[in-house]
Parts: C-alpha cells; sequence; structure tokens
C-alpha cells in the first residue's frame, strides 16, 4: 500500500509543480494568459503586497494558515519515516529454550527459503524476503513454476517442505507466508 501512496503523492506533487512552473515559464515568456489566471504579464510579480497582506486582519487566518502548514508538515514527516524505515527483517530470534535466545540473520533464512523452493520439482525459479518484526517475521515468496506443473501442488510442496523447515529450524511459532505464482514463459510446441 506504501509504495502506490508513495508513488501517488510524488507524481501529484511533480504534476502541480510541473504546471505552475510551465505557466509562469510561458507567462515570462510573453505567451497571452487567460483573463482568471493569476499573473497577467512578464513584468507581473509572483505575490503582489496586496495579495500578501489581503486575509492579514482577518481573525481566522493566522489559525488556519498555521493548522494547514501543521497537518502538511505532520504528513510530510510520516511519509519520510515511512520510506525510511527499514522493510526487511535483519534479524530473527530464536528460542533457544533456555531464556536467552539467539540471533539469527534474516538473509541466511531468505538464502535457505529460495534455494529449497528452488528444488522444488517443476519450479524454475524462486525468491523469498522477510518482513515484520524479529520475534515475528513474515516470508514473502515469488516462485516461477514451469508449464506442467500443478500451482496448488507446488503450493502444497512449498507449505510442508521449505516453509515448514524454515519454521522449525528458526524455532518459530507460526511463519505466515505471501506466495506468489507465475508461470515461466514458453515456446510453443511442436505438435506432429
Amino acid at each position: 500500500m506504501l509504495p502506490i501512496v508513495n508513488r501517488v503523492v510524488l507524481g501529484l506533487v511533480g504534476l502541480v509543480l510541473l504546471v505552475l512552473g510551465g505557466s509562469v515559464l510561458a507567462v515570462g515568456l510573453g505567451a497571452p494568459v487567460p483573463s482568471w489566471w493569476i499573473h497577467d504579464s512578464k513584468h507581473d510579480v509572483l505575490l503582489s503586497n496586496a495579495e500578501r497582506t489581503r486575509w492579514q486582519d482577518e481573525s481566522w487566518w493566522w489559525p488556519v494558515v498555521i493548522a494547514v502548514l501543521a497537518v502538511l508538515l505532520l504528513l510530510a514527516l510520516w511519509w519520510l519515516v515511512a520510506v525510511l524505515r527499514r522493510r526487511r527483517t535483519a534479524e530473527v530470534l530464536v528460542d533457544t529454550g533456555d531464556g536467552d535466545g539467539a540471533l539469527l540473520r534474516g538473509r541466511a533464512l531468505e538464502d535457505v527459503l529460495t534455494q529449497e523452493a528452488a528444488r522444488i520439482d517443476g519450479v524454475d525459479g524462486a525468491h523469498a524476503h522477510l518482513k515484520g518484526r524479529r520475534s515475528s517475521p513474515e516470508a514473502h515468496v515469488r516462485l516461477a513454476l514451469e508449464p506442467h506443473v500443478d500451482p496448488g501442488t507446488a503450493l502444497t510442496d512449498f507449505t510442508t517442505g521449505a516453509l515448514a523447515h524454515a519454521k522449525t529450524s528458526a524455532g518459530l511459532d507460526s511463519l505466515p507466508a505471501e506466495l506468489r505464482l507465475r508461470g515461466v514463459k514458453h515456446g510453443a510446441e511442436r505438435v506432429s
């Protein structure tokens, strides 16, 4: 969801800036402008003295300006934190039974999941990565299936094989997984 919001927000901001910048450039180069447009000629300033001070004496003006700017600041901070937040699980907490626990590198578990999933019959390629917290990771796996493979069989083989082994070896109570299957492109077979 976040990558979609990120792209939409960046696209809208970019579009608004492009339209405003392009219109200011066009007016500055002497292009004709509609009567309703905010600038009249290439000698017009962006904000005149009258435009800057028009609402200054109204009692509602400054609270509204401050509220809008505060909301924009909070949205910008939320977006920055969401973009900078680590997307992958760097380590998985393994319960050793003695109360201490051990840390398993997330990349190591991803590599094992990928290699074991790639060995499933009919799987042409696999890629796995972990998300979530270190005490409760989630596996996100993509499998490329050969044309003759039944997706249900591949799903069963993955959940009873690679996923079950990863869960038990890491000592996790559960390892939720999102599995995406896609077919490998292949040439047409000749029938004689």
